[in-house]
């Protein structure tokens, strides 16, 4: 493993790195779930988020705004754009959704033989992304005493935008 794998549920979800504990999942909320893998010498660094029980209205509509962070984000990836541009394009999404107070940590940050690495993708980040960097893409949303959201993904920056290192679906489960 790249790093201690993070799950955290319900009300903790609401806390951005929360480590696992032996609370056993809500039965309601959000389940945040942050992992990654060393191969080849190399860091991988992933997160989704389900939601366990019954979903209402408010929360479909919150995970739809990080989902469309994340995508702005990325959509803004590509060689020569400042990596505070990125974090700019994901934070601007969530102030229309008027959820950008909850969004507490940075868009991303490099990825490679560590887990966390230059550049730092966060606001006012002037260092300019490079072709083949490997960066994390990672908005999220935590409300106190409501829970969490964050959807991230590992992208190579290319010359045209970047290519998605983390296939992996991104549509709301629901368990």
């Amino acid at each position: 493993m790249s790093f201690d794998t993070l799950v955290s549920s319900g009300r903790r979800s609401a806390l951005p790195h929360g480590v696992a504990s032996l609370e056993s999942i809500a039965s309601d909320g959000f389940v945040i779930l942050d992992y990654g893998v060393i191969l080849g010498g190399y860091c991988s660094d992933m997160t989704r988020t389900v939601y366990v029980g019954r979903i209402d209205d408010r929360s479909r509509s919150i995970y739809k705004a990080v989902l469309e962070a994340q995508q702005a984000a990325i959509a803004a990836v590509r060689e020569g754009v400042a990596a505070g541009e990125v974090d700019a394009a994901a934070r601007n999404v969530l102030a229309r959704s008027r959820l950008a107070r909850y969004f507490t940590h940075s868009t991303g940050h490099g990825l490679g033989l560590e887990i966390h690495e230059a550049p730092r993708v966060a606001k006012d980040q002037p260092e300019l992304l490079k072709r083949g960097m490997v960066i994390t893409v990672e908005p999220g949303v935590y409300i106190p005493a409501f829970g969490g959201i964050r959807i991230e993904d590992a992208v190579v920056v290319t010359a045209a935008g970047c290519e998605v290192l983390t296939p992996t679906s991104k549509e709301l489960i629901t368990i």
